[in-house]
């Protein structure tokens, strides 16, 4: 353990995010208290994108949802990717 009063930071943690063609580099972060919860946190982030996707209908194509999660010294930790595809039986009827 470390002594009272011993200053201590925590890991800073960047979330880059590609959607399709458009890309967000993190480039403030942020503070978490490890890798894991880094993890859970692009897997969160990357579940909700695709779900509010969905419910608005906003450039409902398939396309790819990728977090890219570096560490403090920028190092690529983990990827998180989400991927919708549709497959149609009969394409000569589309979604009305």
């Amino acid at each position: 353990p470390l002594p009272c009063g011993f200053p201590f930071s925590m890991p800073r943690f960047y979330f880059d995010l590609f959607l399709g063609w458009h890309s967000n580099i993190d480039e403030e972060g942020h503070e978490l208290v490890r890798r894991r919860t880094a993890e859970f946190e692009a897997i969160r982030t990357a579940g909700e994108l695709t779900r509010d996707r969905l419910f608005t209908l906003r450039d409902a194509i398939p396309e790819e949802i990728r977090i890219e999660v570096r560490n403090e010294h920028r190092w690529p930790v983990l990827t998180v990717t989400v991927s919708t595809r549709v497959d149609r039986a009969d394409k000569r009827h589309s979604l009305e």
